[in-house]
Formats: C-alpha cells, sequence, structure tokens
C-alpha cells in the first residue's frame, strides 16, 4: 500500500470511527470522549487491527490538544492570568505539589523506584487531562459553574507546570538520545521558548497586519495554522510538549486585535483533531498487559483516581472555597491522568528513567484513568444532582414591617433591580421580596432598601409589608409560572390593585390578561430598540424608523388583540399569525410608496424653482 493510499485509509478509518461511535457513546450517555477512546481501541492493533501502528499517526493526534491549547492561551491573557493568580498559583500549585508528593513517594517506598524515577512518576500522574476535563464540562454545561471555573486554573497551572517537569527530565536520567548532556537540553528548551516570546511580541502582529490588508480568508487561515504548527514544530525539536509551544502563542496573542479572528480559524480544525487525540490514545492502549496483568493495570488505574479524587477535592473546598458537592465534581472530573504525562513518560523512556514494560504499564493506567471518568460521572450523576443544601436565611431578611408602599416588586432580578432603581431614584416607596439569600444580601450592600426574603403567595407576609395600600404590585421573577400564580393570588386578594407582571412570551400574555394584569413582555422592547439601531445603520432618517416602529408596535398590539380570542384554538392562532404577516409587510410597501411619489413631487417642484 503507497504511503497515500495509507493516509487516505487512516482518513477513512478514522472518520468513520467517530462518525459511528460518538452518536453511540451520547445516546448510552457515556460522552464523547469515552466514544472516541473505544473507538479508538476497537480500530487499533489490540482488538481489530485496523491500523497496525498507532504510534505513526501519533503527532497528528496531538495536534488537536496543540489547538485547545492554543485557544486557551488567547483567552487569557496575561492581565486575566493576574487576576485569576489566586485560582491558579493558589489552588493549582498546591494540587500539583500534594499529588505529586503523595504519588511520588507511594512510588518511592512502596514500588520501590529510584527517587529520580519516583519524582518523574509521581508529579508526571498529578496532572490531569486537559482535553477531557474541558470536553467533560462543556458536555454538561459547567464550564461557567464554581467548580468549572476551579478545574479550569487548576488545569492551566498543570499546563504551565509541564515546562519545568519535561524539561528536567534529561537532567535526572542519562539523557543519551538527546545528545547525551542534560545542559545541552536546557539550552534547546530556553531557546525554542526565549523564540517563541519574542516572535510572538514582535513578529506575529506585523505579519498578520500584512495578511489581513489581503482580504483573503484562506490566507488568513493558513496564517493561523502556521502559527499554531509552527510553534508545536519548534517544541518538538526541542524535545518539549509541542501543546506548550501553542500556549504559549496563544498568549502572547492574546491582546491582540487579531485575538478573534485567530479564534474563529482555528475552532472548526479543534474539534476533529481533538477526538483523533482521544482515538489515538484508545489505539495506544496496549491491551496485552491488561490480559496478562489485570490486577497491577487495573489496581494502579484505580489507586490513582482514589490518591488525587480526595486531594483535588480537598484543594477545591479549602482554596477554591467550593461547597462539598462543588469539590467532589472538581475531584472526579481532574482525578484522571493527563495527556502531558505521555509526552513526560516518553522522555522518561528515552532517558533511562523508565523501561519499557513500566513506561506501557503506566499509558495503558494513565488511558483506563481517563476512560473510568466518564463512567464514574454518569454512575454518580444521581448523587452529583442533588440540589445544594439551601443556605441559611438570616432572621432580618425575614423580619418584615409594613413600609407604607406605594408599590410591591416580587422578584429582584434584572428587570426588578431596574424598577426599583427608578423609584428609588423618585424617591417613590416600595417594598420588595426575592427568595435567592445571596441576591437579597448584594442588594442589601449596593444600596440599603426595603428587600425581603418571603413567599408572596402566603397571606401574611404581604400584608405584614402594608400591601394592601398600595397601589401597585409588580410581578418581575423569570418563572412564568411564579408570575402567574403570584398574579392570580394578588388579584383574588386586592382587586383594586394594579398588577404588572413580566411576560416570558405572547401565550404567556394571553394568561395574564385573562387574570387581569398588565403583561409586559420581557423582550420585546429590547427587540425593538435592536430593530431602530439596525436601520439607522442602514440610513434610514429618525422620523421614518420612529414611523415603522410606531407602527410595528400598533400592528402587533392589534395582532395580539385578535389572537387572544383563539389563543387556544393552535390552528387558529397559526392562521392569524400568518395573515398578520403579510399585512405588516402590506403596510410597510404602502409606507414606501406614499413616500415615493411626495419624493418625487418634491424633485421637480425644486427643479422649476432653479429653472425659474
Amino acid at each position: 500500500m503507497s504511503e497515500t493510499s495509507g493516509l487516505l485509509h487512516a482518513s477513512v478509518i478514522f472518520l468513520l470511527t467517530a462518525v459511528l461511535m460518538v452518536p453511540l457513546a451520547k445516546r448510552l450517555k457515556l460522552g464523547a470522549v469515552l466514544g472516541y477512546l473505544l473507538g479508538g481501541v476497537l480500530i487499533g492493533p489490540s482488538v481489530l487491527g485496523l491500523i497496525n501502528q498507532p504510534e505513526s499517526i501519533s503527532q497528528l493526534s496531538e495536534l488537536g490538544v496543540v489547538m485547545l491549547m492554543f485557544i486557551i492561551g488567547l483567552e487569557l491573557s496575561p492581565r486575566r492570568l493576574w487576576v485569576m493568580r489566586r485560582a491558579v498559583f493558589g489552588a493549582g500549585l498546591a494540587q500539583v505539589l500534594l499529588s505529586g508528593l503523595i504519588l511520588a513517594g507511594i512510588a518511592w517506598q512502596v514500588f520501590a523506584q529510584s527517587w529520580q524515577s519516583a519524582l518523574i512518576l509521581g508529579f508526571g500522574l498529578a496532572l490531569s487531562s486537559t482535553a477531557m476535563g474541558l470536553q467533560l464540562l462543556a458536555e454538561r454545561k459547567e464550564m461557567s459553574s464554581p467548580h468549572g471555573r476551579q478545574a479550569f486554573a487548576i488545569l492551566l497551572f498543570q499546563d504551565i507546570a509541564a515546562i519545568p517537569l519535561i524539561a528536567i527530565v534529561p537532567a535526572l536520567g542519562s539523557a543519551q538520545s538527546v545528545g547525551g548532556d542534560g545542559t545541552l537540553h536546557l539550552l534547546q528548551v530556553g531557546a525554542s521558548i526565549g523564540v517563541v516570546i519574542i516572535g510572538g511580541r514582535y513578529l506575529l502582529r506585523p505579519l498578520f497586519r500584512i495578511v489581513a490588508k489581503t482580504g483573503l480568508q484562506e490566507v488568513s487561515t493558513a496564517t493561523a495554522l502556521l502559527v499554531v504548527m509552527g510553534t508545536a514544530y519548534l517544541m518538538e525539536w526541542a524535545h518539549v510538549s509541542m501543546a506548550l509551544g501553542a500556549f504559549l502563542a496563544g498568549m502572547l496573542l492574546a491582546d491582540s486585535e487579531y485575538r478573534h479572528e485567530l479564534e474563529s480559524q482555528i475552532e472548526p480544525f479543534k474539534g476533529l483533531l481533538l477526538g483523533l487525540f482521544f482515538i489515538g490514545v484508545g489505539m495506544s492502549a496496549d491491551l496485552s498487559l491488561l490480559l496478562s496483568h489485570p490486577l497491577q493495570v487495573l489496581g494502579l488505574a484505580l489507586l490513582l483516581l482514589i490518591l488525587k479524587l480526595p486531594v483535588l477535592s480537598l484543594v477545591g473546598r479549602q482554596i477554591g472555597k467550593l461547597e462539598g458537592l462543588s469539590a467532589l465534581k472538581l475531584g472526579l472530573l481532574l482525578a484522571a491522568g493527563g495527556e502531558f504525562a505521555f509526552v513526560l513518560f516518553g522522555l522518561a523512556r528515552d532517558n533511562g528513567l523508565f523501561d519499557s514494560q513500566l513506561h506501557n504499564i503506566l499509558v495503558l493506567t494513565i488511558t483506563l484513568s481517563m476512560a473510568l471518568t466518564p463512567l464514574l460521572l454518569l454512575a454518580l450523576a444521581p448523587l452529583l444532582a442533588k440540589a445544594p443544601a439551601p443556605k441559611p436565611i438570616p432572621e432580618e431578611y425575614t423580619q418584615v414591617s409594613d413600609h407604607q408602599p406605594r408599590a410591591v416588586i416580587v422578584g429582584m432580578g434584572r428587570m426588578g433591580q431596574i424598577i426599583a432603581r427608578v423609584l428609588r431614584a423618585q424617591r417613590i416607596p416600595f417594598v420588595a421580596f426575592e427568595t435567592e439569600v445571596d441576591t437579597i444580601s448584594i442588594t442589601r450592600k449596593i444600596d440599603n432598601i426595603a428587600i425581603f426574603y418571603g413567599d408572596p403567595l402566603r397571606p401574611g407576609v404581604l400584608r405584614s409589608a402594608g400591601a394592601e395600600q398600595a397601589e401597585f404590585f409588580i410581578v418581575a421573577t423569570d418563572n412564568p409560572e411564579i408570575n402567574l400564580a403570584t398574579t392570580q393570588a394578588v388579584r383574588a386578594r386586592y382587586p383594586h390593585m394594579q398588577v404588572i407582571a413580566r411576560a416570558r412570551n405572547r401565550q404567556h400574555v394571553h394568561k395574564l390578561w385573562d387574570l387581569g394584569a398588565m403583561p409586559v413582555r420581557e423582550t420585546f422592547h429590547s427587540s425593538l430598540e435592536m430593530c431602530r439601531r439596525v436601520m439607522q445603520g442602514l440610513g434610514l432618517k429618525e422620523e421614518q424608523i420612529d414611523a415603522r416602529i410606531r407602527r410595528f408596535r400598533e400592528h402587533d398590539h392589534q395582532v395580539l388583540m385578535e389572537q387572544h380570542k383563539v389563543y387556544d384554538d393552535e390552528a387558529a392562532l397559526f392562521q392569524t399569525a400568518r395573515q398578520a404577516r403579510a399585512e405588516l409587510e402590506t403596510l410597510f410597501e404602502a409606507d414606501f410608496l406614499e413616500k415615493v411619489p411626495l419624493a418625487l413631487k418634491t424633485a421637480a417642484s425644486e427643479g422649476d424653482n432653479k429653472e425659474h
């Protein structure tokens, strides 16, 4: 088989594996990462043997992690890194040191490794998988959660810590494969990092400026790929992880005006190549070791998870200030080994610190730990899904007194806060209710207003606040069902009071009308303001914009009134919506045709005046 046909064969196998295994894994709720890993095991030499030499595509598969690290670097300017210093250099440093020393001590004392080998083994296993951790967080939509942010910070420190770890391997070993001298290797590392830093600061921005002037999308994409793969190649020459070079290059471009453009160019390649990386990890798993040494391999994988999980949870609670459940999620996400350990242990083998048998066992151990992580998350899903215990409610939040309000606000979220600020500025007395303790605490710290913890559906709560003398009752929560129930209760108890209620959509408007409330759609007015900005950008005059928005508003209100008669009849509702769309187009066309003759008449009049 020729080289070209071999590459084509491998590409087809990889794509077919991704297309078949990932949807299957997602359907079984195992996650995409496990789908890629299992797919790699199946097509690898240990099972079907569709690709017999996984090492031949190892560099290609690593490009997924390289792309990921470049994008992480782009999102992390030195300024932002300084803002995150507590999470990164506090929790991250503590986790790496604690996990590394514990694992190194066990390797040295229990498994009788030399102190040099134990040191690399311990700190290598202390590193977690950035690719898998971020992928799992993205799948579970937890990137912005407290444990998601803490996981990102710890992974970031681990990626930075991998640089000195990789650099000291030749100094600890024989260093025969890197030129016979560990000092030479350290010089290579320093020189390559220096080239990336200097080039990134002084060469890349002028280069992107030149490319941007061409206006050619394909050249821009090629330049972005050149930067990523060029830095990766430079680090590979220095026997350092390619991903670290890409991360440094991304950080240097994080403050540039081309950051968003670069991110959009790299993003399409990242996901597919990241999948290829996980397939490559699965392919490299030597299942013969699992058959010949099952207890040893499984025991090491479980030992790794058991040792790292409590350390990560402890760091999350003590330094990251996470709650118990969030700390447990952090530990589960990062307890497995990581991709940088493959690079580190490969160097250790080449420099005489590990023999081939130990290296293969460690690689399989890391692969198994990565495969077990999604399964553990799935098995513990009922426990992890439990709502955290509610925070204690301070007594002063529940001691509602009569403030003789003219308005009562329920829900102090985005809409409620704006209403409160306007009323406060005009010295209009009001009282507000909220069920989120944190919101009450923050609001009271910012501005000492009458906001209390309480459920307005309980008659005593409203009575104690003097609600019966209020003129307006404003329902502003973001839950449509709560808004309906609150409106119904208030209208029953205080029929004289005017209720203004937040509406999610048109159907919600109809139900609030039925209850005698004045609904306000939460996105309607902001959408009209966006339309105004668009028409301004298109060059329309202000009077034209005002007229069209006013016409749309009036027409929409008429349609809403008509639909209110049939809102429980889906077929009739769709019919009125179609008619309304056609009517609106006719109205705007008529408005345009009225103005064209007027414009022509004005132009003709001006021409006559010029002739005279």
